[in-house]
């Protein structure tokens, strides 16, 4: 009972509020939204257009060499380090970490409890969504299949870099201070930018996602570090 009371209920409640949120943005602005238009600006400003997404997947972001400018070296990183296969990985690095240095089940846990709940919350809040990915705009990698709303990569780097702060802080860890604004706010925006420049998501998909992120980060430190 308590589990239900705690966080299957209100997991239940966001996804339907997702859901309503995502729906509502869908039938206001459409497939095709206003917002777009400073993506598509942006990418333009960096020399990219719809048409040369296959010249820009033929490229290495690694090879100095390479004609792509250093915002898309930058954001290349960014985009396949909170990739699926990389978050789960990240997850579990952590919570072995955690274990070593705290010997602490429940902050031990928290990583992985902190992505479990984000991701379900996205899965079942994106199918009922059903939102394309934005539409006219450089896209230099293959999105999931998934809806564009919310996004699970934003969602899951702000759900795990904001309990690795509370980790931190409730530990009383050296340089708490200067380390947990970087991880809760600095590392996932930079994600979620990169997200938006490189084609995968409306800027309101990321920004679903970082309210959905700091939100499953602070119900598992709510519940599982606070108790």
């Amino acid at each position: 009972m308590p589990l239900l009371r705690a966080v299957i209920l209100p997991g239940l409640g966001a996804i339907a509020v997702l859901a309503a949120v995502g729906r509502a943005t869908r039938f206001v602005g459409g497939d095709d939204p206003r917002e777009d238009r400073a993506v598509r600006a942006l990418q333009r400003r960096f020399g990219h257009g719809a048409g040369d997404a296959d010249a820009a997947v033929a490229t290495d972001p690694a090879d100095p060499t390479s004609p792509r400018g250093l915002i898309d070296r930058v954001t290349w990183p960014l985009s396949w380090y909170s990739g699926v296969e990389q978050t789960v990985a990240n997850g579990a690095i952590w919570c072995g970490i955690t274990w070593l240095l705290t010997r602490d089940r429940r902050a031990a846990i928290a990583p992985a409890a902190a992505l479990t709940l984000e991701t379900g919350i996205f899965l079942a809040s994106a199918a009922l969504v059903g939102r394309p990915r934005p539409k006219g705009v450089w896209r230099p990698e293959h999105p999931h299949a998934t809806s564009s709303f919310p996004s699970g990569h934003t969602g899951g780097a702000f759900a795990l870099h904001g309990i690795l702060a509370d980790l931190l802080e409730i530990h009383g860890a050296r340089g708490a201070r200067l380390l947990g604004p970087l991880l809760r706010y600095g590392i996932p925006g930079a994600i979620a930018f990169s997200r938006v420049y490189r084609g995968q998501h409306h800027i309101s998909d990321t920004v679903a996602g970082a309210l959905l992120g700091r939100w499953s980060a602070r119900v598992v430190r709510r519940e599982l570090m606070s108790s």
